[in-house]
C-alpha cells in the first residue's frame, strides 16, 4: 500500500458521508479494498437501498458519536466543513477526503495503470463550457481523454477507462476537499462572489480555486484581477495567461480576429473568433482557457479549430429557445451568480432580463450598474428578488421592473399602493413554485420586449427556492416561451 493510500489499509473503517451519486461512486471505488465502509446520510430513504444490499449505515448523529472508530471520512463535496460530522472528524484527527481527493490518490498510486495527466478547469463561471470545449479539442486531436468531475461522470467512475488524459471540471466545493490534487495543467477562468455562504469569505473561496494552479502548468484569465493575482502567486514552474486583447509573451489572446498563442508558440494563430459558437466576450474567454490547456499537452492548432467548430452549446447555457416577432428568447439558467449574469447580458445589445432566486450572499449592485444601459426591462422572481429590486432603484431607476409574487408575498406587495423600490408593476403567479412562476415571468417579459430585444433568463441566483435545479428552471422557461408564442 502506498503512503498516499495509508488510511485504506486492510481492515480500516471508512465513513462515506452522503448517499447520492458521489456516495455511490465512492462505495464502488472502495469495494476492491479490504476496508469496512459505512454510509452516512440524514435521509433515511436514501440509506435504505444501500442497507438492503448489506452496506452498514448510520445517521449523522450516530456517526458523529462514533467518529473515532474511523480511519478516514470520504465526504460528498457539497457538505460544508461546518457540518457536525466533519467538525467531529477534524477534532478527532480523522482525515477527510472528497471523492476527487480519493480519485487523485488512487490514480497517482497507479491503481489503474500509469497515472493520467489531469487537465482541470475551475472558476466562478464558464467551467462546463470550457471543459467541454477542451474535450472537443482533445478528441479532434486524436487524444484518449475522459470528460469528468462536475460534468459527466465522477472522476472515480472513469478511473478504469483506457485513457491518457482527464478533462476535469471542478467546483470550489470539490477543490476544498481535494488538498492533494496537483493537475498537470489547471485553469482559473475568473473569480467573483459565489458560494460565500459555504466558504465563509471570498478569500477562502478563491484559495480553493487556486488549488488547480499547483501543478506543472498554471493558467488564468488575466483580464480578471483576482484570477491574475492567483496566477502571480502560483508555484507552478510554467505560468500562462489569457486575455481578450493582444497577448503578451506567455499568453494567449486575440489579434486580427484570431485566437493567438504566444505561450506555447511564437504567435501561432489558432482559430478565427467568428468560429466560436458561444456569443460575446465570455465565449472568447472560454475558448482561450480551453485552448491554453489543450496547447499545454501539445494539441495542434488545426485540432483546436476543429474542436471549436464542432462544439455545441450545452443546455441552459445561453441556449436560444425561439425567435418570434423579432424577439429572441434565451435560456441561460446556468447563470446562477451575478458574474455569470453580467457576462450573459453583455452578449446582447438590449435585454429584458428575468432574474432572481437565491443569491447565496452575493451582492448585485455592481452587476446592475454594469448592465443598466442594456436593460429594456426586468422581471424579478424568487426569494431574493427584493435585493435586486433595491439595486435597480439605485442604479437603473428608469428601467421598468415587474415583480412576480406568490402566496403571502402577493397579498403584501400587490396591495401596497405604490412601487416597491424599482418595481413598477406586480403580477401574481397562480402557484408558488415551478411552471406557474415562469409562465407569469415570460408573459411579463414578453410584454416589456420590442422587436430586436432578447428576453434573457440569466437569474444571477440559484434556483432551489422555486425549482428543483437550474435545469428545471430552464425547462420551465422554455416551455413557457413555446406556449406563449405559438
Amino acid at each position: 500500500m502506498t503512503a498516499g493510500l495509508a488510511p485504506l489499509e486492510p481492515g480500516a473503517a471508512v465513513l462515506v458521508v452522503g448517499a447520492g451519486i458521489t456516495g455511490r461512486a465512492v462505495l464502488a471505488a472502495l469495494a476492491p479494498f479490504d476496508v469496512r465502509a459505512t454510509l452516512c446520510d440524514d435521509n433515511p430513504a436514501a440509506l435504505a437501498p444501500h442497507a438492503d444490499r448489506g452496506v452498514a449505515v448510520l445517521d449523522p448523529a450516530a456517526a458523529e458519536n462514533r467518529i473515532g472508530d474511523f480511519a478516514l471520512v470520504v465526504t460528498s463535496p457539497g457538505l460544508p466543513p461546518t457540518a457536525p460530522v466533519l467538525v467531529a472528524a477534524a477534532a478527532a484527527g480523522v482525515p477527510v477526503w472528497g471523492d476527487v481527493e480519493l480519485a487523485w490518490r488512487l490514480d497517482a498510486a497507479g491503481r489503474f495503470g500509469a497515472p493520467r495527466r489531469w487537465l482541470v478547469v475551475t472558476g466562478t463561471n464558464g467551467k462546463t463550457t470550457t471543459t467541454s470545449m477542451l474535450q472537443a479539442m482533445l478528441l479532434a486531436d486524436g487524444r484518449r481523454s475522459a470528460l469528468c468531475g462536475n460534468i459527466g461522470n465522477p472522476v472515480l467512475d472513469v478511473l478504469t477507462e483506457p485513457v491518457d488524459l482527464f478533462a476535469v471540471e471542478l467546483s470550489s466545493f470539490q477543490l476544498h476537499w481535494a488538498p492533494s490534487v496537483r493537475p498537470y495543467a489547471g485553469v482559473v477562468l475568473n473569480i467573483a462572489e459565489d458560494h460565500l455562504d459555504w466558504h465563509g469569505s471570498l478569500t477562502a473561496y478563491a484559495q480553493a480555486k487556486a488549488r488547480v494552479l499547483g501543478g506543472t502548468v498554471a493558467v488564468a484569465g488575466v483580464d480578471d484581477p483576482m484570477a491574475a493575482r492567483l496566477l502571480a502567486a502560483a508555484a507552478a514552474p510554467r505560468k500562462v495567461g489569457f486575455r481578450l486583447g493582444a497577448p503578451a509573451a506567455d499568453e494567449l489572446g486575440v489579434a486580427d480576429g484570431m485566437l493567438v498563442d504566444r505561450a506555447f508558440a511564437d504567435g501561432l494563430p489558432l482559430v478565427a473568433v467568428d468560429r466560436i459558437p458561444v456569443a460575446g466576450p465570455v465565449g472568447i474567454l472560454d475558448a482561450l482557457g480551453a485552448a491554453a490547456l489543450a496547447r499545454a499537452v501539445g494539441v495542434a492548432a488545426e485540432s483546436i479549430a476543429a474542436g471549436l467548430t464542432a462544439f455545441e452549446v450545452g443546455r441552459h447555457r445561453a441556449e436560444l429557445i425561439a425567435t418570434a416577432g423579432g424577439i429572441s428568447y434565451v435560456d441561460d439558467s446556468k447563470a446562477t451568480n451575478p458574474h455569470a449574469a453580467a457576462a450573459s447580458i453583455a452578449a446582447h445589445p438590449r435585454v429584458v432580463w428575468i432574474a432572481g432566486g437565491l443569491l447565496k450572499g452575493a451582492a448585485v449592485d455592481e452587476l446592475v450598474a454594469e448592465v443598466a444601459d442594456r436593460l429594456a426591462g426586468v422581471v424579478l422572481i424568487g426569494r431574493d428578488r427584493e435585493i435586486i429590486a433595491q439595486a435597480l432603484s439605485r442604479h437603473a431607476p428608469e428601467v421598468p421592473v415587474v415583480s412576480v409574487v406568490t402566496g403571502d408575498d402577493s397579498g403584501m406587495q400587490a396591495t401596497a399602493g405604490a412601487p416597491v423600490n424599482a418595481v413598477t408593476r406586480v403580477v401574481e403567479a397562480t402557484e408558488p413554485i415551478g411552471p406557474a412562476v415562469m409562465t407569469a415571468a415570460v408573459a411579463a417579459a414578453r410584454a416589456l420586449a420590442s422587436p430586436g430585444d432578447t428576453v434573457l433568463l440569466a437569474p444571477a441566483g440559484a434556483s432551489f427556492d422555486q425549482f428543483s435545479g437550474y435545469a428545471d428552471r430552464g425547462d420551465a422557461f422554455a416551455a413557457a416561451v413555446r406556449a406563449a408564442i405559438r
